[in-house]
């Protein structure tokens, strides 16, 4: 089995692949102080409520963000599952070309991602990713990752109304409006964040299709998507486990 780790600065994605296929997933917080020995306690009784034995785990593949928690992953790896981790990096054999003017500059869940989406879809593409930032990144027909856009994420807006706008409660929860002339705080909130990144979403698209001049695949992913996209006019598809999918591929590559 193979264990994959996309670690976020908000969330963290772990993952388990057999035979190419995501067995088992799960999303927990990111927790920047948290100790090799609490992730491994934390992995042992999510692996032992799936019926999963940790000596089953033969290989690692870690996506991360969060520089200070790679050392301990590495010694959460060593400790408890006796595993050497392979950290996505531009330097890895990803199979896409890194057409940036500082390869090291793309976050490893935006090369992740990218290779997912065009090893599924074959063709010029963007994947908007709703994480901690909204990121969109563009790949061309032939296969090269050829940058980006990034915006501030949901739920760093919201937070930063909450911590500027003194009236405004702290929002987390977020649905499809009812409509747009709402008749409360919350719920004017709530219109502000769907449609407002809905149209954030398809004004960058736009630009971005115009700039490359041809039709691209919109691919949406994480936790917001589904309800962005419902409101969307450009994204095409929504793909949950495209980071998880991705590390499995990488990892191959590099077999």
């Amino acid at each position: 089995m193979l264990f994959c780790i996309d670690i976020g600065n908000t969330n963290t994605v772990l993952g388990v692949a057999a035979e190419d296929r995501i067995l088992n997933h799960w999303r927990i917080r990111t927790e920047k102080d948290l100790t090799a020995d609490e992730f491994g306690i934390l992995i042992n009784n999510l692996f032992r409520a799936s019926g999963i034995r940790p000596e089953n785990v033969k290989h690692m593949i870690v996506s991360c963000v969060v520089p200070p928690l790679l050392s301990t992953v590495e010694e959460l790896a060593a400790r408890y599952l006796n595993v050497k981790p392979m950290i996505v990096t531009s330097e890895l054999n990803t199979g896409m070309p890194i057409l940036y003017d500082n390869p090291k500059e793309v976050g490893a869940d935006r090369i992740v991602n990218s290779v997912a989406a065009y090893e599924k879809y074959r063709t010029a593409l963007v994947v908007v990713d709703f994480g901690t930032a909204t990121t969109f990144d563009c790949v061309s027909q032939e296969g090269a990752y050829i940058g980006g856009a990034i915006a501030p994420g949901v739920t760093i807006s919201c937070e930063a109304l909450f911590l500027k706008a003194s009236k405004l409660p702290r929002v987390e929860i977020f649905a499809r409006p009812k409509k747009v002339i709402a008749k409360d705080t919350v719920s004017s909130m709530n219109v502000g964040i769907v449609y407002g990144y809905a149209g954030l979403v398809d004004g960058i698209v736009n630009r971005i299709k115009k700039e490359a001049g041809c039709e691209l695949k919109v691919i949406a992913t994480g936790g917001l998507a589904p309800l962005i996209c419902e409101e969307s006019e450009t994204i095409d598809v929504v793909e949950e486990f495209l980071t998880l999918e991705g590390l499995v591929i990488i990892f191959k590559r590099n077999q």
